[in-house]
């Protein structure tokens, strides 16, 4: 058993662990502030656009009759078809994606670009002038002995 907790502890302490485990919390609480863009600001400005259609008040009644309110329609034991609740639920998709892309973007602005790996100079036969492997004793072209 005690093998068992050392061999737990040593996952659970991981450095990749436990920054997916950060990265989680921090994810969540980011959720919300999108989550809040999108409803609090893009939404009402998306209403004012559209005339104020409220998209999650779309519905159709199964029996064929109209009502005023999907709770109307309910408590008229009525089941509706709530097309305008998708909808809405797509606009908040295509809306928050498309937050969480301007923030990376913008994220990735202001992150340090890594420095290029320095690159050694290919390796070239000094009698045929041909690309060769940097250990290679002959040059598999023309065959010439090679210095190291």
């Amino acid at each position: 058993m005690k093998k068992f907790i050392e061999e737990f502890k040593a996952f659970a302490m991981r450095g990749n662990v436990v920054d997916m485990a950060v990265g989680v919390v921090i994810g969540g609480a980011f959720g919300s502030i999108t989550t809040s863009l999108v409803n609090d600001i893009f939404m009402p400005l998306l209403g004012l656009v559209t005339g104020g259609i409220n998209f999650g008040g779309l519905f159709i009644a199964l029996d064929g009759q109209r009502y005023a309110s999907i709770d109307a329609a309910s408590a008229a034991g009525v089941g509706t078809l709530n097309y305008g609740a998708f909808i809405q639920y797509v606009i908040n998709f295509v809306l928050i994606a498309f937050c969480m892309f301007m923030v990376i973007k913008a994220m990735n602005r202001f992150q340090k670009k890594p420095e290029p790996a320095p690159v050694d100079p290919p390796r070239i036969c000094p009698f045929c002038k041909t690309e060769i492997a940097k250990d290679a004793t002959r040059c598999p072209h023309c065959t010439s002995m090679l210095d190291k």
